[in-house]
């Protein structure tokens, strides 16, 4: 499901609108910014237990949380660069930050999420969103690896799991989308062979959710894609007060410009 965002747009007469054009990267600092900032993960960051599963987003919102910069080629595992479904580098790879109390703790990830109770979080990236508000995740371990263990861990439980995802990754339903193939079914892959794993249970914070959460407005998604490196972006129509839209436009243009993420090498570079 959708994170829960309430807008206020009741007097109408006061409502304007502008449109904001965000590319993958611009999108990707938004998430950070507003998941960092989500009352779950302030609480569980500071009181409880905090888990930031490895992905590229993730990597943003540790930076966001904690100030640690990490090359977020470096905090993935799975990927899909240079036009292939590949993995980074062994080599590369930095381990998944769990915190209790706002200190970080290196323990076995299966351990630690079996360990949580209520107040605690995670935080876990996805590579798909449809408009039910169901994720999806690729995954390439037989075993489904890190969202796997989330769902039997964390899921079951009713904790919650906080999804960042842009709207660039949209399609029409992850479930149909996770329907009738996996990883043994493919006779070809551009890479790895994987499926996508629908998540249900998550809340789903895509570039809609944050804007309502950091400045109060209403977003509606009306377009996606373009050129000249605006490729992926995505469109959107915002609504709400005049001190709400000019608040979402100095957030928005304080992530214009946000570089793409650059992946030096992985599993199958040249």
């Amino acid at each position: 499901m959708f994170y829960p965002v309430e807008v206020d747009l009741s007097d109408k007469s006061r409502v304007q609108q502008a449109t904001v054009v965000l590319n993958p990267a611009e999108s990707k600092r938004l998430l950070a910014k507003t998941v960092a900032g989500l009352p779950e993960i302030k609480n569980a960051y500071a009181n409880g237990r905090l888990s930031v599963s490895t992905c590229s987003s993730s990597a943003l919102i540790l930076e966001e949380l904690t100030g640690e910069k990490i090359p977020p080629h470096c905090y993935c595992i799975g990927m899909v660069a240079d036009g292939m479904l590949t993995t980074s580098q062994k080599d590369d790879r930095t381990a998944a930050r769990f915190f209790v109390k706002g200190e970080r703790v290196e323990m076995d990830a299966w351990s630690f999420l079996d360990s949580f109770e209520n107040g605690d979080a995670v935080i876990k990236g996805a590579n798909a969103v449809d408009p039910f508000g169901n994720a999806g995740v690729l995954a390439s371990n037989p075993q489904a690896g890190t969202v796997g263990a989330l769902i039997s861990l964390i899921g079951v439980r009713g904790l919650p799991i906080i999804m960042p995802v842009g709207l660039e990754k949209l399609v029409a339903s992850v479930v149909e989308a996770a329907n009738g193939w996996g990883q043994l079914t493919l006779s070809r892959s551009m890479g790895e062979k994987v499926w996508l794993y629908p998540v249900t249970s998550g809340l789903v914070v895509t570039e809609i959710q944050a804007l309502g959460v950091l400045a109060g407005v209403k977003a509606k998604h009306v377009a996606s894609g373009g050129i000249g490196g605006s490729e992926g972006a995505v469109i959107l129509l915002l609504e709400g007060y005049e001190e709400n839209i000019e608040k979402a436009w100095n957030i928005l243009e304080g992530v214009k410009g946000e570089a793409p993420i650059p992946v030096p090498r992985h599993q199958f570079s040249c």
